[in-house]
Order: C-alpha cells, then structure tokens, then sequence
C-alpha cells in the first residue's frame, strides 16, 4: 500500500498529513487530533489514514472506531470509507449485528469494533476491550468517561489514538485537555478549514457561510472553539414578525412544551410553499397568573388552539408523560420531542435565517422570548438560561422533530378527535 495508490494529487495538504503522518520513519506521536470546519475533510482523511494504518502496522487485531451512536458510524463514516479502500483493493466487510467490520488485503486481516459514546453509560460497553488503536469520531460528542475508557483500551505495543471533532466552547474538557495540552500527550494537532477541502466548490462553501450565525458560524465555518454568550438568537429582529397567513395550510402541526408550576407554551404551525408559520400560540404562566392548570385543561386549551384544522400531530417533550397519555386517550398522534439542546439550536437557528420558520405577529410570548433567550454565562458547561425559554423549548422541538430528523418529515394523517 503505497502513497501513490491513494492518488494523492486528490487530497489537499492537510488532508495529507491526516492520511500519513504515521509513515514516518521515526514516529514522535502517540496521537494525532484533527479539528475544524464542517466539510472541511478531516472526518475522511484521518478515518482513511487510521484504517491505512492499522493494516499496514498489525495483523489480527481488535481496533476501535467510536462515534456519538454506533449508528451514526455505520451511516456516517464507513460507507465512503469502505468504498475507497475497497477501489484499493481491500476486502470490507461490516457485520452490524455484530457492531464490527472486518477488513482484508494482501493476507492480512484485522477487526474493527464499533462502539457509540452517547452517554456515561457507555463506558461500559468498551471496558475490557483490548485494541490496538482507536478512531474517535466528533469525539467533543462523547462524554469524558466513555473516551477515557477508549484510551486505556489501547494497550498493544505501537497503539496510536486518533480524534475528529468540530470545535466547541473553550470550555469543553476536550480543549482544556487535549487541544491546549497536545505538545504534552504527545499529539499531532492539525486544523481544517474549508479550503482544505478540494471537493467543496466556493459555491458550497458560501452557502455555509448562509446556514450559520454567532457563535455556530465561529465554530463550523471559521473552525474556531468559541464559547456562547449573549442573546441566543442575537441576529433575530421581533419586527421582522409578519401578520398569520391566510387559511387553510397545506399542513399543521402543534408543539407543546409542558409545566405544570412553571409555564406551558404550545405552537400552532401551518406549511405553505415549503416554509413553517407559527400562526398562533396559547401561553399559560401559573406563577404569574396565580392558578395552577391540569392536564385536562391543558388538553381543552390544546384542543381550542387546533379548532377544527386537521393537525397531524403534537409533538412535545418525551418527559411530558402524563399529558401525552391522555392526548392519546384523546385520539391525538403525538410524538415525543428530539430534545438535544444546542444540536436543536442550531438547526432552530439556520431554518429562521433561511426564512423556513416564521413566527407570526400573533406569537407574542414567542417574540418576546426571543429577546430574553440568553446564553448561561455562569454554568459550568454550555448552556443557556432556564428562563425566558418555555415557547423556545416548543419551537426548538417542532424544528429537530420535523425538521431536523434523516426520515424528514411524514406523511399527513388527520388527528380524530371526540
């Protein structure tokens, strides 16, 4: 396996180095780490170069390729993966039942297992596992326990770790740790940008630079690790608010964010011509109003909300337990809320810059939240303030539920109701 059966003339420089930097006669690095831009290729070229690597350096072992769900690898990372090295010559085999892929070339062969770093419960699924090196994938995703369990596993004389990521906030014990300190571990730290990327046409590029603002613009298109800070939503202007369309929609949809003590926000959005108005709201403060409401009269406020427009569904958050029973005893199809934050902020984010979502004048707890919705200065992690932010959670899980999910969107069902 030669440099020149890589057709390098492909790659960029620093795709290069992610590819190589291993075949180095003298080999000063335990480790190498590379982050960056979004389609900037770094996730191809160190997965290539980790793959390249194992087969050239060791004959029947275990690796480790670990990314926020096993999944995520299997659809992600191994299909363009596998066909490269397959055009190469190797044999690929990915057993998923198994959570492993096996890989063939020139009489050797080796195991690749593949694990998902969603929460510290995973940590357990790689303990006892010796492996020869390991690739983690976005590993700022992973929680620090799982990673350092990865680590520990790689015990076998000439084991190398190697780590993708997009960048976060300073703070993120993955800079502190090994981006600040990669003289220290002994790692290789290479930056992409962009233009590191020869497949991404200038025309591509730009409209990334579209899709994000503040602080995930810093991160994914400038590739910098920047923190949070201010307004959530800091390029949103409440003026911009435009009067409910006439009806009826091609679709609707309601999405609720549930309390009981704190306040309950639910959205009515209706589809015309590929964009999602928030048409109308109903807002309900016990604290500010001095009464508590049930989850019957939730249901009736729900109900009103919807009047006799065909929604397909409600989604609402999945801890809302109670509530989304007795919606369904009411025949309502309810789903349960994607509820990832910050992945959920961002894509809430890039919909309202593309002019996808648009809140309506007649959303006027929605507007005035947006205003109030700030970054969590004083938390120990990335975060964002727990007020102000009740019709922001329910318009964050309609965008990562039908907006944001790979089976993008359903088909339309009418809701029976009594």
């Amino acid at each position: 396996m030669s440099g020149a059966q890589l057709r390098l003339a492909q790659f960029s420089p620093r795709q290069r180095q992610a590819l190589l930097w291993w075949s180095a006669q003298e080999q000063p690095y335990d480790a190498v780490i590379c982050d960056g831009a979004v389609r900037s290729g770094k996730t191809v070229a160190a997965g290539l170069g980790f793959l390249l690597w194992a087969m050239c350096r060791f004959q029947d072992r275990q690796f480790g390729i670990c990314g926020k769900t096993s999944g995520a690898v299997r659809r992600n990372l191994l299909p363009e993966l596998t066909r490269t090295l397959r055009q190469l010559g190797f044999q690929c085999v990915v057993k998923p039942s198994q959570g492993l892929m096996q890989v063939r070339c020139a009489g050797r062969s080796n195991t690749f297992l593949i694990f998902g770093g969603r929460d510290e419960s995973a940590a357990a699924l790689i303990q006892g596992v010796t492996l020869a090196g390991v690739l983690l994938d976005e590993v700022v995703l992973m929680p620090r326990s799982f990673v350092e369990q990865a680590i520990a596993r790689c015990s076998v004389p000439g084991s190398l770790l190697w780590f993708t990521c997009n960048p976060a906030g300073k703070e993120h014990w993955f800079y502190r740790q090994w981006i600040c300190q990669a003289e220290q571990r002994g790692a290789l730290y290479l930056h992409f940008t962009m233009e590191d990327n020869p497949g991404l046409s200038e025309a591509v590029r730009a409209r990334y630079r579209r899709m994000y603002s503040d602080v995930f613009y810093r991160r994914f298109v400038l590739g910098e690790w920047a923190g949070a800070e201010g307004r959530v939503y800091d390029f949103y202007d409440p003026a911009q608010a435009v009067p409910a369309p006439e009806e009826p929609m091609e679709r609707y949809v309601i999405s609720c964010d549930y309390g009981t003590r704190n306040p309950a926000s639910f959205g009515l959005w209706g589809l015309r011509d590929g964009v999602w108005y928030r048409m109308r709201e109903y807002y309900w403060d016990a604290r500010k109003e001095g009464a508590q409401k049930t989850d019957q009269d939730y249901a009736d406020a729900l109900r009103a909300l919807a009047g006799l427009r065909p929604v397909e569904c409600v989604v609402i958050d999945p801890s809302a337990a109670s509530f989304i029973e007795l919606l369904r005893r009411e025949g309502w199809r309810v789903r349960k809320a994607r509820n990832e934050v910050l992945s959920g902020i961002r894509l809430t984010a890039r919909l309202l810059r593309q002019g996808r979502l648009v809140l309506c004048r007649e959303c006027r707890d929605c507007l005035r939240e947006m205003e109030l919705y700030v970054w969590d200065d004083a938390a120990s992690g990335e975060r964002v303030r727990k007020e102000n932010d009740h019709a922001m959670d329910d318009m964050r899980y309609f965008a990562a539920t039908m907006l944001g999910g790979e089976q993008g969107g359903f088909a339309a069902v009418s809701a029976r109701r009594r």
